[in-house]
């Protein structure tokens, strides 16, 4: 596997709070990341039907079966596990018990900071970065090569198409995450909504122009980036101005954290990717440059304490 920058920080956390919680989108290798650093802590998948439901009907016994330290790897799909993770910190004081992980954002930092305050820290694992293939022996001479190749730690480990790879993971995503956060009817016009926002990477978000050419209202379009930033599919950059009230009510940029995603939503032949130098280029460059730049600057803070 590639080594991961984050793990050191993993490490140091383990060793001042009683429960780290990792989040990030899915296959950003947050699974492989915990258990290749804590190889003797005991692990708990709860996508895993009868061990989800083993979780869900009885709690505690099912905490005492798993023992201590142990990894519970897909929180979010048990929330209620929080509560009982807090009642046993708070009755036995100690660091280091507790990995859990999880994929969806909005709805996970809810439970956490409800059931876990003060008692864990979180940490943010994005795809790989170029540092981190650097170091693994992955160079590209051409910055389209690592667009085309993308970040997922799956594409490189495993040596898979990346052409495939991305649609694949655009497919799942559309019929899993999405359909767990938003009651979503029409499928292809969610697509089409991925679409028409691949073409506006790098550009200020006009939800009435978006709505009106997708065919949805505003607060539709909303509520699906919500739910896109939720699941770490994009971010919003918001702008800097010294007057907060305007940062607070001026529109954001769009970029998405994979930006092969964004290229495939738009189906661009690898012929065509640089040909248009003054919109392709430019948008993929700064997506990957705020992409890089917001994994240093999270990788160098390190995490966020709940």
């Amino acid at each position: 596997m590639i080594e991961r920058q984050l793990g050191t920080e993993l490490d140091t956390l383990l060793g001042e709070y009683p429960i780290v919680t990792v989040i990030g989108p899915r296959q950003a290798g947050k699974t492989t990341l915990v258990k290749h650093r804590l190889p003797d802590f005991a692990y708990a998948n709860l996508e895993s039907p009868d061990v989800r439901a083993f979780a869900a009907e009885d709690p505690r016994a099912f905490l005492a079966e798993c023992g201590e330290p142990v990894i519970l790897d897909e929180i979010q799909r048990v929330p209620t596990l929080l509560s009982y993770l807090q009642e046993r910190v708070d009755a036995e004081p100690g660091i280091g018990r507790f990995v859990i992980t999880g994929s969806h954002q909005l709805e996970l930092r809810a439970a956490v900071a409800q059931s876990l305050a003060g008692r864990t820290a979180i940490l943010t694992l994005y795809p790989l970065s170029i540092a981190e293939l650097a170091a693994a022996g992955k160079e590209w001479a051409h910055f389209d090569e690592y667009l085309l190749n993308g970040f997922l730690p799956r594409v490189h480990d495993e040596s898979q198409r990346p052409v495939m790879a991305y649609a694949n993971y655009l497919q799942t995503y559309v019929e899993r995450d999405v359909r767990q956060l938003i009651r979503l009817k029409d499928v292809a016009l969610f697509e089409k909504f991925l679409t028409l926002l691949a073409g506006r990477v790098g550009q200020l978000v006009n939800y009435c122009s978006l709505g009106n050419d997708v065919g949805i209202d505003d607060k539709t379009v909303k509520e699906w980036l919500s739910v896109l930033e939720a699941s770490f599919v994009i971010f919003r950059l918001q702008p800097y101005f010294k007057n907060f009230g305007k940062r607070a009510l001026k529109s954001a940029k769009v970029y998405f954290l994979f930006r092969n995603c964004s290229i495939q939503n738009l189906q661009v032949a690898r012929t065509d990717l640089f040909s248009d130098r003054d919109t392709w280029s430019t948008r993929a460059f700064d997506c990957a440059l705020l992409d890089t730049i917001t994994k240093r600057s999270l990788s160098s803070m390190g995490w966020s304490a709940e």
